[in-house]
């Protein structure tokens, strides 16, 4: 008689051990223990875990595995398998294995071969119910990774104004929909979807390839085509001065052209740093950029309404971020300069109400179009020694800007403005600043409905104004909504939506008091619509 197989484990004692080192696993990652969560990961998955018998769950026995002989099937349907028993395999000489422990005698150029082939048993099936268990495995498996991989996140900055968007996505579960954590444009994928072929643009291999741009231009890696766009398109909404008498400059986004301003406009020997300020609520990166990396020539100084002194740059961001509100410059001393953040002054968020003039104007495709993944910002500057040296910050720290991002904004920008300018241009349906302003609009409404069937949270008083460019009066509706919490025992509304499942930044990020939170309104309508149903349902 035969010896007995050892007996596999069924599909139930599987489980149960994989249940075990799937339990270990996840200890581990608690534990801070990375090698051992990772250990107990890979047991939890060994394959020698899923065998089960020979039988399935109802007694059956379950069909030849697909590798068998009796699987596979000729032409006419029948099994294909060697009546004699023998299998195809890999054998010296291209010989056949029989499906016995016969010794099998082979002529070869005189020399005799003798191959000991032994038959080996078909593997043991899976049954559905451990492969749908090995999936379950597997894909907590995954996540545990993942938690491994981000449980000890970087050290963030000493500053409170660090960026988080990030980061709280995976806090309090993941059925949360990250609403208000950053200002990601996601809410513009809906046009550009219906906008077809307009804003594409295929590349030749061949092309962008050097450095150089325009050699005749302060900015040297600035793109012809941005360029014009550029101009083209200030003048078509009238909300910036963009002739001759200015400098466009690009940048990987509007933020290295802000840190390109503050190295421009600092003394490089002066006795201190420049101080640099903004009125609070201010952009809650500002701080943050401009201590980043410790420069001696500037430094954050705070709120402006509380700075005094005489050097100084002056952060105005118009309309504000976080609150809306259109700003102005409230310091003038004669050795102090501006640089106007004009990121939301576009029709669908607010009235264009003059254009503007100002010395140093930053913009960004971000915001203005919704491409902000292109990361590509300008800046419209007068002083051409200004311009060259913030150039020169650039060329230092990415030795350019990418001309394939170029080409690409280039792009979206003209179809942002062929839509309005030419004369076979389509339906209004497919004009931006339109489509955006009936978003804006319609968010606007559920978001104060909300805050209203709520009755413990407030929002800043709608504003309107007479707007050049669509010739009739429009309401402001600001990117980011500046929410307030007027619950009495309520200090950290951040926190307090948090425990809600509703993440915000908080206000102390923006120099401001705890009770206040930002939140983006430019979220896709999913994530927006739970966001306002969540915060309705608060008392």
């Amino acid at each position: 008689m035969e010896p007995q197989a050892p007996s596999r484990p069924t599909t139930s004692g599987a489980q149960a051990q994989l249940g075990a080192d799937l339990g270990g696993a996840m200890r581990a990652a608690a534990s801070t223990d990375k090698a051992a969560a990772l250990r107990g990961l890979a047991t939890a998955v060994d394959t020698r875990n899923f065998q089960v018998g020979a039988t399935t769950a109802a007694g059956m026995a379950p069909p030849p595995p697909p590798s068998s002989p009796a699987s596979l099937l000729a032409p006419n349907g029948r099994s294909s398998a060697q009546p004699n028993g023998r299998e195809e395999g890999a054998v010296a000489n291209g010989g056949l294995r029989h499906a016995n422990n016969k010794q099998q005698t082979r002529g070869n150029n005189n020399k005799n071969k003798v191959v000991l082939v032994k038959h080996r048993k078909p593997a043991a099936p899976v049954s559905w119910q451990a492969a749908l268990f090995v999936s379950v495995v597997l894909n907590a498996g995954l996540l545990l990774l993942h938690y491994v991989n981000t449980s000890t996140a970087p050290p963030l900055h000493h500053h409170p104004q660090e960026h988080q968007a990030c980061l709280c996505m995976y806090k309090n579960g993941f059925d949360i929909r990250v609403v208000g954590c950053s200002g990601d444009p996601t809410m513009f994928e809906e046009f550009w979807r219906a906008t077809g072929d307009a804003a594409e643009i295929v590349i030749p291999g061949w092309q962008t390839m050097s450095y150089f741009s325009d050699v005749g231009n302060v900015c040297w890696f600035l793109e012809p085509g941005f360029d014009h766009e550029v101009r083209r398109l200030h003048r078509l909404v009238g909300n910036a001065a963009a002739d001759d008498g200015y400098h466009v400059l690009v940048g990987t986004g509007s933020t290295q052209l802000f840190m390109a301003a503050l190295y421009a406009l600092s003394p490089p020997n002066a006795a201190s740093p420049m101080n640099v300020v903004s009125t609070a609520p201010y952009y809650s990166s500002y701080p943050a950029v401009t201590d980043f990396l410790q420069s001696g020539l500037f430094r954050w100084a705070g709120d402006a309404n509380s700075f005094h002194g005489d050097a100084y740059i002056e952060l105005v961001c118009s309309p504000n971020n976080p609150d809306g509100t259109i700003r102005e410059a409230v310091l003038s001393s004669g050795s102090g300069v501006a640089v106007h953040d004009l990121a939301y002054y576009w029709p669908q968020y607010t009235a264009i109400t003059k254009r503007a003039d100002h010395d140093i104007m930053l913009f960004t495709v971000s915001k203005s179009t919704g491409h902000a993944g292109t990361r590509i910002g300008w800046a419209l500057v007068k002083d051409r020694e200004v311009a060259k040296k913030m150039t020169k910050f650039i060329e230092l720290n990415t030795i350019g800007v990418s001309k394939d991002s170029q080409l690409r904004a280039a792009k979206v920008l003209r179809a942002v403005s062929d839509a309005y300018e030419l004369p076979e241009a389509r339906t209004e349906e497919h004009r931006l600043f339109d489509y955006g302003r009936r978003k804006m609009v319609e968010r606007w409404r559920m978001l104060r409905d909300a805050a209203a069937a709520s009755g413990i949270f407030s929002l800043p008083d709608e504003t309107s104004g007479y707007c050049n460019f669509t010739k009739d009066k429009a309401a402001t509706n600001p990117a980011f909504a500046w929410l307030r919490c007027d619950r009495e025992d309520v200090e950290d509304c951040a926190s307090f939506l948090r425990g809600h499942k509703i993440l915000t930044r908080s206000g102390s990020q923006f120099g401001a008091d705890p009770r206040y939170v930002r939140v983006s309104m430019l979220d896709r309508d999913d994530a927006y619509d739970i966001f306002v149903r969540r915060l309705a349902s608060l008392k």
